[in-house]
């Protein structure tokens, strides 16, 4: 392993991210308070080196000292204060936190304080997405705005992170199909970068990539993969299969906004569920890296596997063959307009397989772009999407580390992610939940309410949660994250890796 004060010369990674790209490099361009990490907790400290709750409302956090920008401008109390009066005009609304957070006080160069307007047990949570920007970028896009996750609108040395964004934008709506990222000679931690140079592809035809990943000496470095390519991989001479546990989700709405009027009705709803066979699934589409599970939420959540232990799927219950006639009744003759990346058709073979038994066809759009996804995904609770599906399906990774709120944020049924139909109750259980802490039993227990009534009102297509598998190229090391994050800044390259090679 690398371990010298700087990147190795010339020493460059190719990697392909079809889902979420923005979220799995973002902390590698942009720097927060605290960084996603490896452990219990799921976070580091990043900026800051400590911190203390006051009380309900106040939280302080003392700052890391010598912090530069990538352009060299100086990291302090000033610089905070300066960001979080952008946010407040552009805040993020993927989560309450603009809602609740109030201001920020400077105690000294290095010390400052969050205040709240109340009680906000999901507050360590939110701080992970709290980047911060030099003041050049902020007087040219201000802050984020919008119901994604942060990241840059351009390239430039505006973050604060160990990569500084050359070519190419990922952003949540929006992004290049490629993006290159050059190591911070800047960067506060000169030991840890090993890797100078990232290509990150955000679009690429899966079959083409896997064949680069797996044949070519120079190809991609590293890609997550369907399990149906891991005999492949685990006999090709340049990749190597690493795979681990997970948070992550495959998230499958049902259209209850635009979609067939039939979807409105929870008998329908439920029967649909009822004839996955979860098992088979596990078995037949992920080769068993996956895991059966009640609602979309990982039972690897904080609090979910607790309540997943009494609340099974449904077809652990009951075996959709017991129950196909009572299905057939309600289903028989229903053809939904399914919207899907062509990554995820390893899925819906299963699926398609399941409801074909009890009467119901499917129609496929398949795109290759999850640009397209998103655009329609986000504009249907308003009623202004532009393609008719019943189903729609996106990789629902563990964006906010370590808690469910990145599976239940689809259930808040006044949110642009959400395409169930208007319920105050879902939604009032949501709000109660940031109230709490997460991992107490007062977290655990309201985290019962919200599956049970998504469970109760089948508002997903609910199916297997996926264990990481990817396929990396021999020379290259790295241990994957649970959550939503690449961590770039842990990856080293051998000396026989090619880019050193040539």
């Amino acid at each position: 392993m690398h371990l010298s004060a700087t990147p190795i010369p010339d020493s460059h990674i190719k990697v392909y991210l079809p889902s979420l790209p923005y979220l799995y490099v973002s902390h590698a361009i942009n720097g927060a308070l605290l960084k996603p990490a490896n452990n219990a907790r799921a976070w580091d400290y990043d900026l800051a080196t400590s911190h203390q709750q006051i009380s309900d409302k106040i939280y302080q956090f003392t700052l890391r000292k010598g912090v530069v920008f990538q352009d060299g401008t100086p990291f302090n109390a000033d610089a905070v204060l300066e960001n979080m009066r952008y946010f407040k005009e552009k805040p993020f609304s993927f989560s309450p936190f603009h809602q609740v957070y109030d201001y920020t006080e400077k105690v000294d160069d290095y010390t400052v304080r969050f205040h709240l307007t109340e009680k906000y047990g999901s507050f360590i949570n939110d701080v992970i997405w709290l980047h911060f920007y030099t003041t050049a970028y902020l007087e040219k896009f201000g802050w984020n705005g919008k119901a994604t996750c942060p990241n840059l609108a351009e390239p430039g040395p505006y973050g604060i992170g160990p990569y500084i964004l050359t070519e190419g934008y990922i952003e949540g709506d929006r992004r290049t199909k490629k993006a290159v990222l050059q190591a911070n000679p800047n960067y506060y931690d000169k030991d840890l970068v090993n890797v100078e140079k990232v290509t990150v592809f955000t679009e690429l035809d899966t079959n083409i990539a896997l064949e680069d990943i797996a044949d070519n000496e120079g190809g991609l470095d590293i890609m997550p993969i369907p399990v149906t390519e891991v005999s492949n991989i685990m006999t090709s001479a340049y990749a190597k299969l690493v795979s681990g546990p997970s948070n992550d989700n495959i998230a499958v709405h049902i259209n209850m906004i635009t979609g067939n009027p039939k979807l409105k009705d929870k008998q329908v709803r439920l029967a649909l569920n009822r004839a996955l066979n979860q098992s088979g699934i596990v078995k037949n589409s992920f080769y068993g890296f996956a895991e059966t599970k009640p609602t979309l939420a990982s039972p690897n959540f904080p609090g979910v596997g607790d309540i997943a232990q009494d609340l099974k799927p449904f077809s652990a219950l009951e075996h959709p063959k017991d129950a196909r006639n009572e299905l057939k009744q309600l289903l028989n003759g229903l053809t939904l307009k399914v919207l899907t990346q062509e990554r995820f058709m390893f899925l819906w073979k299963s699926i398609d397989r399941d409801l074909r038994k009890v009467g119901v066809k499917l129609e496929f759009e398949i795109t290759q772009n999850e640009n397209v996804i998103f655009e329609q995904l986000l504009s249907t609770n308003a009623g202004q999407n532009t393609k008719d599906w019943d189903l729609l399906v996106w990789g629902d990774d563990d964006w906010y580390f370590n808690h469910p709120w990145s599976a239940f944020f689809v259930y808040q049924t006044d949110s642009v992610w959400s395409t169930v139909s208007p319920d105050q109750t879902m939604n009032t259980y949501i709000s109660d939940m940031f109230k709490e802490t997460i991992n107490t039993p007062a977290s655990t227990a309201i985290i019962g309410k919200i599956m049970q009534r998504a469970y109760d009102n089948a508002y997903m297509l609910f199916v297997p949660a996926p264990k990481k598998v990817l396929a990396v190229n021999q020379e290259v090391m790295f241990e994957p994250y649970k959550m939503a994050t690449l961590p770039l800044w842990e990856v080293t390259v051998s000396d026989q890796h090619w880019s050193l090679q040539q």
